[in-house]
């Protein structure tokens, strides 16, 4: 049977895989593409995520996001079934386990402190992934590209391959009157300066996209990381987004920086690393994201 809402083409890959499917229940909490746990008629179940257009891309570099994030380890990701990007008359999707939610305990915050230090550690020549900013391949963020060139030091990654095509975007768009360029320009020429410090730590992996709706809590506690936008860059950035979008508090923090120190100068660096989430947003649902980016914008200039 095909289930409500899904398409007939989608619900014909998925069977393959898991066999006819029963039921289809939706969940909540993406914004981008619709979501639901798959039943089948043996009892199986599994989450999906797909497209409601054909051509669709993103998913494939997702699962392999997903996957990578578990090769490293520290914090549980749900393992990848099958994913497919979108043809010309297909829809794309991807197929996950299924992990029942929970809810958040006394432990969780302080689970996921430890394990996303684990996951930022520091990599190095030996690991499966080279210390240098970047990835293997262009990602997304939400619905929008985000690029991944190798070549450049963090400093000049930040500046060119984040920030500076979030803010074009949003001028071009009209969200920032053409005045806030002189800001913008002076920090993207001092990112050395304004994120300096960061080579204490080096590179490591990140999740991309980390705020509290993208951490699902398992039954039992279990804090997982969904929704990836993977690269390799300064851990800080996953740390910054995370207290901007709905962090997990004080016991959070404390099992983090316990396992992790973070080196000094964090707090001046954290206003360059919220302002791309910020001008992300901005871009796509525009309204009061436009002020607070222009916020970090000044807090980041005020520190020179």
């Amino acid at each position: 049977m095909t289930p409500p809402g899904l398409p007939r083409e989608v619900a014909s890959q998925v069977e393959g895989i898991l066999g006819p499917l029963a039921s289809l229940e939706r969940v909540g909490g993406g914004c981008i593409h619709p979501a639901g746990r798959l039943r089948t008629h043996d009892g199986a179940t599994a989450f999906l995520k797909w497209s409601t257009k054909a051509g669709s891309a993103g998913f494939g570099v997702e699962a392999r996001g997903l996957e990578a994030l578990a090769a490293r380890g520290g914090v549980p990701v749900p393992r990848v079934l099958e994913v497919r990007d979108g043809a010309d008359d297909t829809p794309g999707w991807l197929l996950l386990e299924w992990i029942e939610p929970g809810s958040a305990g006394a432990e969780t915050a302080r689970e996921l402190g430890r394990g996303l230090a684990h996951l930022h550690r520091p990599l190095d020549p030996d690991d499966d992934w080279p210390p240098e900013p970047g990835w293997e391949e262009d990602g997304w963020i939400a619905t929008l590209p985000q690029p991944n060139p190798d070549g450049l030091d963090w400093p000049r990654f930040w500046a060119r391959a984040r920030i500076e095509p979030q803010w074009r975007r949003a001028r071009d768009a009209g969200a920032f009157p053409q005045a806030e360029d002189g800001a913008m320009e002076r920090l993207l020429a001092r990112m050395d300066e304004a994120l300096s410090g960061w080579e204490e730590e080096g590179i490591s992996l990140l999740h991309g996209d980390l705020w509290s709706g993208n951490v699902h809590v398992a039954r039992g506690g279990t804090p997982h990381l969904v929704d990836p936008a993977v690269y390799r860059g300064h851990r800080e950035v996953d740390l910054a987004m995370l207290e901007l979008f709905g962090g997990f508090g004080d016991p959070f923090h404390r099992a983090y920086r316990e396992a992790a120190p973070l080196a000094p100068g964090h707090r001046r660096r954290r206003d360059v690393y919220q302002l791309y989430p910020l001008l992300v947003h901005v871009n796509l649902f525009g309204g009061s994201y436009t002020a607070r980016a222009l916020s970090a914008l000044t807090g980041a200039l005020a520190a020179f």
